[in-house]
C-alpha cells in the first residue's frame, strides 16, 4: 500500500497503531511492522508520527469532548477527599481545592529548594532544553515515584486527572522570584515543530496539565489563558487542571497560557504533565 490512505483506512490504522503504543511497543518497531505489512516506510513512518503528535484544527475547531475528570464537585484521589470549586468549558479546566495539605506544600518546597537550577524551555529546532529569556524561573524535576513521599503525591494526582501513572512525567517544581514569569506558551509540543519529533517517541503528546500552588502569591503571579481571557489565582493546596488533546488528537489552541509577573512576594508552584501513552 503505498500514498496517502482514505479515511476509514486511516482509522483502521490508527486504532491498530494505538493498541500497539498502548501495549508498549515503541514507534520505530510499529512503523517497520507496518512497512512489512505492504505499506511503505514513508507512509508508515508519517502514520505513527501524525497518531503520537496530534494536530491543532485548522480548517475545522477544536471538538470539546468529555474529558476523563468526573463531574463529581468532591471524589476521593487516591488518598485525598478532593473538592471541586470550578469549571470551564473551552478550554476545559477545573480548579481544585485541598489536592494537597499545607505540610506537603511545604515538604516539596524545602525538598526542592537545595535543588534548584535555572528554568529552561524546549529548542523549537533541536527539541533540547535551553535557556530563554521567555521563562524567569528556577525549577527541579523529581523522578516519578522517586520516593515513598513523592510516589503519594505522583499517585494522587494521576488518580485526580484520572490518567494512568506510568503515562505521567515526573513532578515539576518551579519557583518565581520577584519579577518571575513565564511568557505565553502552550504546554502541548508543537507538532510543527521539528524539535517535538524527539519527544513525542516516548510516550506521545502531552494530553493534559495539572498545577498545584505550594503557597500564596502576595501579588501577582496569576496564571492566565491568553486566547480565552481567563486568569487564575489559586491558593496554597489548590490546583488548576487544564486539557488540551481530545479523544480525536486535536490540540487546543485556547489553551496557550502565561504565568503573569510576581509583583509582590514569590511563587512557587509544582506540575504535573500527562501523555497520550505510557512514558519511558
Amino acid at each position: 500500500m503505498t500514498g496517502a490512505l482514505d479515511i476509514s483506512w486511516q482509522r483502521c490504522i490508527n486504532s491498530w497503531i494505538s493498541e500497539n503504543l498502548e501495549q508498549g511497543h515503541d514507534a520505530e518497531s510499529i512503523a517497520q511492522s507496518m512497512t512489512s505489512d505492504g505499506f511503505d516506510k514513508e507512509t508508515a513512518t508519517a502514520a505513527v508520527h501524525r497518531l503520537l503528535a496530534g494536530e491543532i484544527p485548522e480548517e475545522s475547531f477544536y471538538e470539546y469532548d468529555s474529558g476523563p475528570v468526573p463531574a463529581d464537585r468532591s471524589f476521593y484521589a487516591h488518598d485525598r477527599m478532593v473538592h471541586t470549586l470550578l469549571r470551564t468549558n473551552n478550554p476545559q479546566t477545573i480548579l481544585f481545592d485541598d489536592v494537597l495539605s499545607p505540610d506537603e506544600c511545604d515538604q516539596l518546597i524545602e525538598l526542592s529548594r537545595p535543588r534548584m537550577q535555572p528554568s529552561r524551555i524546549i529548542d523549537a529546532a533541536t527539541g533540547h532544553l535551553v535557556p530563554a529569556d521567555s521563562r524567569a524561573s528556577e525549577s527541579w524535576d523529581f523522578e516519578v515515584s522517586e520516593d515513598p513521599f513523592i510516589d503519594r503525591i505522583d499517585r494522587r494526582i494521576s488518580a485526580l486527572m484520572n490518567w494512568p501513572l506510568e503515562c505521567g512525567e515526573g513532578l515539576q517544581v518551579v519557583h518565581y522570584g520577584p519579577g518571575g514569569e513565564f511568557l505565553p506558551h502552550f504546554d502541548f509540543y508543537p507538532p510543527q515543530d521539528p524539535g517535538s519529533a524527539a519527544h513525542f517517541i516516548s510516550g506521545g503528546q502531552r494530553t493534559a496539565t495539572l498545577i498545584v500552588y505550594l503557597n500564596d502569591v502576595e501579588a501577582g503571579g496569576e496564571t492566565a489563558f491568553t486566547e480565552a481571557g481567563l486568569s487564575f489565582t489559586p491558593r496554597k493546596g489548590q490546583a488548576l487542571y487544564f486539557r488540551y488533546f481530545n479523544n480525536i488528537g486535536q490540540l487546543d489552541p485556547m489553551t496557550r497560557h502565561a504565568g503573569l509577573p510576581v509583583t509582590a512576594g514569590e511563587k512557587w508552584i509544582v506540575t504535573k504533565w500527562m501523555r497520550r501513552y505510557r512514558h519511558r
